[in-house]
């Protein structure tokens, strides 16, 4: 088993549930550094992996999709100063332990993350997705499994439509019928949730919809009627947006069979990032037994 981790949710998390107040010496923030790096620890103490690989978001404005439409993920405020800094700071903690880290500029982690996956089943190791990203869950085949580290826990392939209502293989063309207001993917108007799983069910994929709609008046939804001309009247919207959903799995990525075998951690420069950051004693012992746990 391989474990991919999108370092991004956990950074994110980390900044906003701890305490704004934990500065360095300079008063630079490092609430967002101190809670990633419990995370990390925490996971690599529990799992122990002897194959992982932690994936960044480098930039939302320099990515295929934004090539593809400019408006992608327009919605979001950049990152603030004191994150960007902590992001880089993150990093630096994952290489020190002996971790894979990388990031891309023209590749966001999801991509990287298929990328790996497509790369583990190449050498017949399935894959760990560990994050709160429903969007990752496209990528399970019946050997993976999506874990929501400290959340809701682990899903294989069959829980996925428990969860979120479709297929694995569905969630891209879900996503492409109802729209993605984080990633300000509009999908088509009057396709809610509800409706786009129902049309899903029915014909199995997008494709399939489009290559079937003057049966989809079949589907008991509210509105079916009209349904078709919607689909119709935003065909071309529909197939830009599953054109952004659709996880890249081609990234280029040197090396990777040897990149993600961890090792050993490098104990002087965490403790130099440590001290840069005013963190104590608690990591830095945990560091050290992740140390001990890769020797062997």
């Amino acid at each position: 088993m391989q474990y991919l981790i999108d370092a991004s949710v956990y950074v994110f998390r980390a900044y906003y549930s701890m305490p704004d107040d934990m500065v360095d010496a300079d008063g630079n923030p490092v609430n967002a550094l101190y809670g990633f790096c419990r995370f990390l620890g925490d996971f690599m103490e529990q799992v122990n992996p002897e194959y992982v690989a932690v994936l960044f978001d480098e930039s939302l404005s320099s990515s295929f999709r934004t090539e593809i439409y400019p408006e992608y993920k327009a919605n979001r405020d950049p990152a603030p100063e004191e994150l960007k800094r902590q992001f880089m700071q993150c990093r630096r903690y994952t290489r020190a332990l002996g971790v894979m880290e990388l990031a891309s500029p023209h590749y966001e982690a999801d991509d990287l993350i298929g990328t790996l996956v497509e790369h583990g089943r190449t050498a017949s190791r399935p894959s760990t997705i560990v994050s709160r990203d429903k969007d990752l869950t496209q990528l399970l085949s019946k050997e993976d499994v999506f874990w929501d580290f400290a959340g809701k826990g682990k899903l294989g392939y069959e829980k996925i439509p428990e969860v979120f209502g479709v297929w694995p293989e569905q969630i891209a063309d879900f996503l492409a019928l109802a729209g993605d207001a984080v990633d300000n993917i509009k999908g088509v108007p009057g396709v809610g949730k509800k409706t786009a799983e129902a049309l899903l069910s029915h014909f199995g994929s997008l494709g399939g919809i489009y290559d079937n709609l003057h049966r989809v008046h079949e589907v008991n939804v509210r509105g079916a009627k009209s349904l078709a001309d919607k689909l119709e009247t935003h065909r071309e919207a529909a197939m830009l947006a599953r054109r952004l959903t659709g996880i890249a799995c081609d990234a280029p990525i040197e090396d990777a069979e040897t990149a993600m075998q961890r090792s050993v951690p490098k104990l002087g420069d965490i403790n130099a990032l440590f001290d840069e950051a005013g963190i104590g004693t608690a990591l830095r012992r945990q560091a050290e037994r992740i140390a001990d746990l890769s020797r062997y």
